[in-house]
């Protein structure tokens, strides 16, 4: 066996584990979260959203200790181009319309913006400080405590329901399990882009942006295509919002406490201004409380283009 198809066939099974092992660790989590009486709006706002986002931290966090930084830079462009074109661009073509509620857009949708334009603004001039990682990670916190309080009273009324119970000690043997499922997930999938990079002769960014990008956003994908075809479009759309949110100042802060990044300079401009021109065009058709199909395609045109010219096929 060739060493291309050899590392190709690690990429897609690790791939493959990271999205499954991520699902297990969401249901799992989700289930301790009801058992200790977790409102269930906080168990979504949190664990949902921090859990689909996991395949990107780790695997982050792994590239620096490996020396390979510039694929942190990619992953987060990659895997947030991916979540509004690709994901929401799916959901709204084959449920033809998404209709989403004022509440859960007046929440997130402003700091769904700020957080990617800061970002920008951070990353510019191609130095991404440890202080700006400080600033990334206290915004989350700030997002994740202003999301909370705003929700205080569905909060309350979700505490009339009755939690799951039973069953505690499997789940945290799934949470433990899962995790180390996602961490050797990660570890293969650095290990494999590195590998092919040289062998293909192709930057490893630019394999971190299209490749990796998309098999780390899978848990984000099966979550909110889910989530829509049992109509909880709230759900299927905050899970992405929230998931952008993270990637920008999480899985870009974490990384840089470790260690120093590269941000590759042929994905400055071409990644940041497509992740910011998705940005502002979701802004935009959220503004009538619904994405339809036809919005839908126009997410994916955006997307093959991407792609397309990441590759130089147009």
């Amino acid at each position: 066996m060739s060493p291309l198809i050899l590392w190709l066939l690690v990429l897609i099974i690790s791939l493959a584990v990271l999205a499954k092992a991520s699902d297990i660790f969401i249901e799992a989590a989700e289930k301790i979260g009801l058992y200790l009486r977790l409102p269930a709006f906080i168990v979504g706002v949190t664990i949902v959203a921090i859990g689909t986002s996991l395949p990107e931290l780790v695997s982050s966090v792994l590239a620096v200790l490996q020396n390979s930084s510039e694929i942190v830079f990619g992953n987060v462009v990659g895997s947030n181009i991916a979540n509004i074109f690709l994901i929401i661009g799916a959901a709204s073509v084959l449920h033809r319309k998404l209709k989403i509620q004022f509440e859960l857009i007046h929440v997130d949708l402003p700091l769904f913006v700020g957080s990617a334009f800061l970002w920008a603004l951070m990353v510019s001039d191609r130095h991404f400080s440890f202080f700006e990682a400080l600033l990334c990670i206290a915004g989350y916190i700030t997002y994740s405590i202003y999301t909370v309080s705003s929700r205080e009273q569905e909060s309350a009324e979700a505490c009339d329901l009755e939690p799951q119970t039973g069953f505690i000690w499997k789940q945290i043997g799934w949470i433990v399990l899962s995790a180390t499922a996602i961490f050797l997930g990660a570890k293969y999938t650095v290990e494999s882009v590195i590998e092919l990079a040289e062998i293909l002769q192709i930057g490893t960014a630019v394999i971190a942006v299209s490749v990796v990008a998309i098999g780390t956003s899978l848990p984000e994908f099966f979550v909110s295509f889910s989530a829509a075809r049992k109509g909880n479009i709230e759900i299927a759309v905050g899970n992405v919002l929230g998931s952008n949110i993270f990637n920008t100042l999480v899985v870009m802060g974490i990384p840089r406490l470790v260690g120093k990044l590269i941000i590759p300079p042929e994905l400055l401009f071409h990644g940041m201004a497509t992740m910011l021109a998705g940005t502002l065009m979701f802004f935009f058709v959220t503004q009538d409380k619904q994405i339809t199909r036809w919005e839908g395609w126009l997410f994916f045109i955006f997307y093959l283009w991407f792609i397309g010219s990441l590759f130089e096929f147009i």
